[in-house]
């Protein structure tokens, strides 16, 4: 048995392969001791993941990758061995914003790009109506969340940075956000989404799978040194991680992880609303529609567990469009070392696939090419970066 582990997560269902490696015993067969520590916001996870209060984080993927650049934060290189997740956030609008929204919708809803048309309309009356801009809520400055709520917008030529305001709030603050009207709108993981429609102040206008193919979510994350110091039990850790993927993605096993995940002490929602989110199966208006997608939430299926470097290239991508770093051929080569296919590979004693993976797609621009991020960002109108 290895001294004990702290890890550290934030109420989220993408956590689901790590609480439930810990609390169906994958871990300890792995020989580890784990105590899982429940978190309210990302820079207390990073905080504590940095300076070594923890050993290891359910962490937001571009956080592992500031960490590692030094940007908002004291510079620390991060190792990410296994994805927790790929998609399972989505746009929430208030029962207001879904009417204007709707008002101006020309084609089909579903569609990013007709309704980030239709976000502009909303845009340009309020302004000319002398009203306040749009408030709309995201986790963290680097985050998912930001970099999706952007890519959208910026589709129809609404700046995120000029004619909205985004403010940054823990997960659990959203719903409470939205119905007091501190904010218009939010993306943030699952089950926050969901809980707002259930309260009836909340319509999920798009799954980030509308917007974004295959997007990495959330990492496992270590200190690099860390992982160099103790490589099996970082190997120990992605095999007990994969075991509690696997557990979940069979179906017979759907409602005990629901209720595993809903305890209080680890995401303290009601199991349906979790066992909606892993199944994608999800109510998108407060009268009843229902909404399904495989591809919602991906926790083991499709090859989601290994790291993608490619991912890591296009959130630092995103990072140098809205002015959060520069580009250099350094900074890329630091943000996909974070993910760590390897030490996947290594841990399960695999051989690397052969295939490539599959293009990084997005409702909007061209093919994402990680040897060419400079031509990635000459594609978009709306950003702050420079060349």
């Amino acid at each position: 048995m290895t001294a004990p582990l702290r890890i550290g997560f934030i109420p989220l269902v993408d956590a689901a392969a790590l609480i439930v490696a810990v609390d169906k015993g994958f871990a300890a067969a792995e020989g580890l001791d784990i105590e899982l520590v429940r978190e309210v916001s990302w820079s207390n996870v990073r905080d504590k993941l940095n300076i070594g209060l923890f050993d290891a984080a359910h962490l937001l993927a571009p956080v592992a990758i500031a960490s590692s650049l030094g940007l908002g934060h004291v510079k620390v290189p991060i190792a990410a061995p296994f994805n927790l997740g790929i998609n399972g956030n989505a746009i929430t609008v208030s029962p207001a914003l879904h009417a204007a929204l709707m008002e101006e919708i020309d084609g089909d809803r579903f569609d990013p790009l007709v309704t980030a048309k239709a976000l502009a309309k909303v845009v340009a009356k309020r302004r000319k109506a002398g009203v306040d801009p749009l408030t709309f809520g995201m986790t963290f400055p680097f985050s998912t969340h930001n970099y999706q709520l952007r890519f959208w917008m910026a589709a129809a030529g609404v700046d995120p940075d000029e004619d909205v305001r985004l403010v940054v709030l823990p997960p659990p603050y959203m719903v409470d956000s939205l119905k007091s009207g501190h904010v218009d709108a939010f993306c943030v993981g699952a089950p926050w989404n969901s809980v707002a429609v259930d309260l009836g102040i909340g319509h999920i206008l798009h799954f980030v799978a509308d917007i974004l193919v295959r997007a990495a979510e959330k990492v496992l994350a270590v200190r690099q040194v860390w992982a160099e110091k103790n490589p099996d039990v970082v190997a120990a850790l992605v095999r007990a991680a994969v075991k509690g993927a696997a557990f979940i993605e069979q179906p017979a096993n759907l409602t005990e992880a629901a209720q595993l995940l809903a305890k209080p002490e680890r995401i303290g929602v009601d199991a349906e609303v979790i066992q909606r989110t892993l199944t994608g199966r999800l109510k998108i208006s407060p009268d009843g529609t229902l909404r399904e997608s495989g591809r919602y939430l991906l926790v083991g299926r499709e090859g989601a567990g290994r790291p993608d470097p490619v991912q890591a290239a296009w959130l630092y991508a995103q990072m140098v469009r809205w002015g959060q770093t520069a580009l250099t051929p350094d900074g890329v080569r630091t943000a996909m070392a974070v993910f760590r296919p390897d030490l996947y590979d290594a841990a399960l004693g695999h051989r690397p696939p052969e295939e490539a993976p599959a293009p990084f797609g997005a409702f909007a621009g061209p093919t994402f090419d990680p040897a060419n991020i400079r031509g990635h960002l000459e594609a978009f109108e709306v950003g702050r970066w420079k060349a």
